[in-house]
């Protein structure tokens, strides 16, 4: 990370981690008490150092992405589960050779239940394919003469995020993956840009740092963790917390079936003109064309 001030007068925080690695070794160096805090593990996990940490997550990401010279972001949300084409067709044909040897009967039941997920899962590969394609044309369009603009931004896991980092990295381009622990493991796909895949411990900054450079969001069909992202920046946007942006939903068929949006209107729990805040589109072409028209941008390539 580059040094963001200049020299003092005053000691900094690696000379006198130096110089406290050469004391002696006595009762009272080795004493908990007498390590410097910010080295003190047992002392900065405490529940009262909350505040501190929190503000460390907020400032090494920012911190890295201006070193990185990142100017904004388009943020990807979706489906951890959603696989591409190739992996989805290959559990179909293996889903169907199970069906094929099985006998009929009941002992049949979980071989037909996993054939029809796998019929799912290859009609959904569509969206990991067209995430893939729309983050290619916009890294080729954006990433250029040096600049990092509409940089990717995805939660960094896999599925839906995974083909948003790759489309990136199949031209060439950066971009950023924000992942955060959970009860079960989860790895940064292998897509991001190393220097600027981060973890995160608190939600809450996470979804601050999807925002702080967003000019526009793409929502991809997704479960609570995608509806989460998507109703919290729509309500920033509503209550004029951070500025109007492009909110793609990305295939209609699903979010109007998920979400009756109208049923909302005529329950006067939000205006129509609150159904403008969003738009649904089809493809990556349709997405691209309606970043490209907010932001005046032209394709290149």
């Amino acid at each position: 990370m580059a040094a963001s001030h200049p020299e003092t007068l005053f000691p900094s925080a690696q000379n006198d981690v130096a110089r406290a690695q050469q004391q002696p070794s006595t009762p009272q160096t080795e004493s908990a008490a007498y390590r410097l805090a910010f080295l003190d593990n047992d002392f900065i996990l405490q529940d009262e150092l909350r505040p501190v940490r929190l503000q460390l997550e907020l400032l090494k990401p920012e911190m890295l992405m201006r070193d990185n010279r990142i100017e904004s972001t388009v943020v990807v949300f979706g489906s951890a589960r959603l696989l591409d084409a190739e992996t989805a067709q290959a559990r179909l044909d293996e889903a169907l050779a199970a069906v094929g040897d099985q006998p009929d009967g009941p002992e049949d039941t979980g071989a037909t239940a996993r054939l029809q997920a796998a019929i799912s899962a290859l009609e959904h590969s569509r969206y990991y394919e067209e995430a893939r394609k729309l983050s290619r044309i916009i890294s080729e369009n954006c990433q250029c003469d040096e600049k990092k603009t509409h940089v990717v931004i995805t939660g960094g896991g896999p599925g839906i995020m995974e083909a948003a980092n790759r489309g990136a990295a199949e031209v060439q381009a950066k971009s950023i993956g924000l992942n955060i622990v959970l009860p079960h493991e989860q790895a940064p796909n292998m897509y991001i840009t190393p220097e600027l895949s981060f973890q995160f411990h608190y939600f809450a900054i996470r979804k601050m740092h999807f925002l702080i450079r967003a000019r526009a969001l793409v929502i991809f069909p997704g479960g609570f963790g995608t509806l989460d992202e998507l109703f919290d920046a729509l309500t920033l946007i509503q209550t004029g917390k951070i500025a109007p942006m492009p909110v793609l939903l990305f295939g209609s068929q699903f979010w109007k079936k998920v979400i009756n949006f109208g049923a909302l209107v005529e329950a006067g729990t939000i205006s129509s003109h609150d159904l403008d805040l969003f738009e649904f589109v089809e493809t990556a072409d349709e997405a691209w064309d309606r970043i490209a028209a907010f932001d005046n941008l032209e394709r290149k390539r």
